[in-house]
């Protein structure tokens, strides 16, 4: 009886060493996920650089003073920035790219929170689990949980379409030139964690984790 405890217990140490330490799912929506939001960084600064002044409430423009204004030339003649010369205006292009990202995203979003909670991912990885150290489960937690959602909601409040049919996903948060300023910073704070991720990666073994990040590696 004690060698059948010990073997079984030996198998379910090996069973446990072997198991993947990123599951398929986390895995292909990550990478999605990268995709999209290289694709919306880019567009994004795109897009601020057509009318890189932010302002608060509902209406802003030209002839109203802005919150802040970003000191760079716009790519419109029409936008004063103090500059004597724009830049090339891809704000076009940039718009379509962004919103497709945008939605593609959301999508693989809802797919990742789906699986994490029935799976358990969110309950032992970033909750109780030790594959990373606290201040990594937190913030993975904040940004999956509270920036996400909000960069998506704010997002949205720009969005006619969206605002016409729910008028409450910009009047909660103050109106749409507010929900631009609110998305440029949410938008920020997700850049700068993605910079801090790719350090700490970077720190702790490049082409380990993302191999792992591949294939699944293992526990």
């Amino acid at each position: 009886m004690a060698d059948a405890a010990w073997v079984a217990s030996g198998e379910a140490v090996r069973e446990s060493a072997a198991a993947p330490r990123h599951r398929a799912v986390v895995r292909v929506t990550h990478w999605i996920t990268t995709v999209c939001f290289l694709a919306l960084f880019v567009t994004g600064v795109e897009i601020v650089v057509s009318h890189p002044r932010f302002y608060w409430g509902e209406t802003g423009n030209v002839n109203t003073p802005p919150l802040f204004k970003i000191p760079i030339p716009a790519s419109r003649s029409t936008v004063p920035t103090g500059y004597g010369y724009t830049l090339p205006d891809q704000n076009g292009w940039s718009r379509y790219l962004h919103f497709e990202a945008a939605w593609a995203v959301v999508l693989t979003g809802l797919v990742y929170v789906a699986a994490g909670l029935l799976m358990g991912h969110f309950r032992t990885d970033l909750l109780g689990g030790r594959t990373y150290n606290p201040l990594q489960r937190k913030t993975y937690l904040v940004v999956v949980f509270v920036l996400f959602p909000l960069v998506i909601w704010t997002g949205l409040a720009m969005s006619p379409a969206i605002v016409s049919a729910v008028p409450a996903t910009v009047r909660l948060l103050g109106g749409q030139q507010s929900a631009r300023t609110i998305h440029f910073f949410v938008s920020l704070a997700l850049f700068l964690f993605l910079l801090v991720h790719v350090v700490m990666v970077w720190r702790a073994g490049f082409w380990k984790l993302v191999r792992a990040m591949i294939t699944g590696g293992e526990r």
